[in-house]
């Protein structure tokens, strides 16, 4: 069970970090097309577990391995963006979100 807080917080990064994937995009991860779709905040607020969707990728290790290896340049940027609003910039850790393929999945089945 999350706080509100926590919700706000995890709003807050999910926001910021979207935009830096956009922005980054080619600079970072090599034109990788990366939406984040969930954010997650431990209770004090200390870590942040961030789900990524990559599209039209068809290795995702790789590509979350790419995400990785730049872990400590996201979170810089992510501090300039929300270093007047947090006291601390959480650590990330990053996990490859596929609830996409499961719908497909499922949906491949019902069919």
């Amino acid at each position: 069970m999350s706080s509100i807080r926590q919700e706000k917080v995890g709003q807050l990064l999910k926001r910021e970090l979207a935009i830096i994937f956009q922005r980054e995009s080619n600079t970072l991860f090599g034109g990788k097309f990366i939406t984040v779709t969930q954010c997650r905040i431990s209770p004090d607020l200390g870590l942040a577990k961030v789900y990524l969707s990559f599209m039209a990728t068809k290795d995702k290790d790789a590509a979350l391995r790419d995400v990785e290896e730049v872990n400590w340049k996201v979170r810089k940027m992510l501090g300039t963006k929300v270093g007047k609003q947090l006291r601390r910039i959480p650590e990330l850790k990053f996990y490859v979100d596929d609830s996409l393929d499961y719908y497909e999945e499922i949906d491949r089945l019902l069919k």
